[in-house]
């Protein structure tokens, strides 16, 4: 009888663990349906409206100014051997002082710490990287080859080349996801862990399935899984979509902070009108929904979280619940009227921040190799 019982209960187990992962793919591929039909008829209205500048778009053939300027760093490649890949990165500050290495995030590439670049170059080597599929750095491909996995060995390769064993890691949006799961796989190579307008990975995915206005919110997410459609839609009427995440009322930079300059959009428009850019951007939601949920979770390094009180992509409540995964000390800031784009929006109060939470604790002789 117990037998019968306990083969009972694994049964159930299993049929539960079935109808779980069911569901959750269920609820993907539908809401993912209901996005193309969105956008279907986005681009029909769009065909109706404006029947010649629709499918109109050019490829940026030269760079603007701004990325040629010499107070933002010097532009250096790296080849890893383990992967083939070639990166691109702009370093600046003295060889040998304390690493801090800065990661993108969607629909970005290195320029996006401009600010941050000038302001801590005097105390750290301060580099900031085109990850890969982005800006000059190689584009893979593959989708496969947009794993979590692949994305995090990416930053252990480039930390060593770089000749360090650690480093201040700091990341927004998807280079914080990335900077989160380093931290959780490499805990001795990160001194200390700065986060902007990204939440730990298991509390976007716990939250994000039982909140609907969130998943409302990431309905990019599940669009971006379509092959090619999504590059179209960011494309038309010479990327109209991708300029209005920078600009719009709701979206954009500058709503209490700085405005996005005519020069600075047009250096987003130059990286990403490349051939292949745009994929190689999307590649990383291609690839988000067979990395989760982790089978690691705990992050062992101090930690500064930073939200932008006015996100458009992420709620603010996700924020706080980062503080189940940090076993060391948790900092968070929420800077009131920022926007999602919080390093240029709020440069000034975001390195005040940075600057105070570098001198907590052991000090920056800490971040010494």
């Amino acid at each position: 009888m117990a037998r019968v019982l306990h083969n009972l209960l694994l049964f159930m187990i299993r049929l539960a663990l079935k109808i779980r992962v069911l569901g959750y793919w269920s609820l993907i591929y539908g809401y993912c349906a209901l996005c193309t039909i969105v956008a279907l008829l986005k681009l029909w209205w769009n065909i109706i409206l404006r029947p010649t500048a629709t499918f109109q778009w050019g490829i940026r053939e030269t760079p603007p100014a701004c990325l040629n300027d010499t107070s933002l760093g010097t532009h250096c490649y790296v080849r890893i051997k383990e992967s083939g890949l070639r990166f691109h990165y702009v370093a600046a500050g003295e060889r040998g002082k304390p690493l801090m290495l800065f990661l993108h995030g969607f629909p970005e590439f290195w320029f996006s710490w401009r600010y941050q670049l000038r302001e801590f170059k005097s105390e750290f080597r301060v580099v900031a990287i085109d990850m890969r599929g982005y800006g000059e750095s190689d584009l893979p491909l593959s989708t496969e080859s947009y794993r979590f996995d692949y994305l995090v060995t990416d930053i252990k390769d480039i930390v060593e080349y770089l000749g360090y064993n650690r480093c201040c890691l700091v990341g927004h949006d998807w280079g914080g996801t990335i900077a989160w799961l380093f931290a959780i796989h490499y805990p001795e190579m990160v001194t200390k862990l700065i986060v902007l307008n990204c939440p730990h990975p298991s509390v976007f995915t716990d939250y994000a399935l039982r909140h609907p206005s969130q998943l409302l919110k990431s309905s990019h997410f599940f669009f971006f899984q379509l092959p090619r459609f999504p590059e179209l839609m960011l494309s038309i009427n010479d990327f109209k979509a991708l300029k209005g995440l920078f600009t719009s009322r709701s979206t954009g930079i500058g709503r209490k902070g700085r405005w996005l300059t005519a020069e600075d959009l047009e250096a987003y428009l130059y990286a990403l009108s490349q051939p292949g850019a745009l994929t190689g951007a999307l590649n990383y939601y291609r690839n988000v929904f067979s990395s989760l949920p982790l089978s690691q979770n705990y992050v062992r390094s101090p930690v500064l979280l930073m939200w932008g009180e006015r996100d458009a992509f992420l709620e603010q409540e996700m924020a706080e619940a980062c503080r189940l995964y940090i076993r060391n000390h948790f900092r968070l800031n929420i800077i009131s009227g920022a926007s999602h784009w919080l390093q240029q929006d709020q440069p000034d109060i975001v390195n005040t921040l940075i600057w105070t939470f570098l001198k907590e604790g052991e000090g920056r002789k800490s971040y010494r190799n």
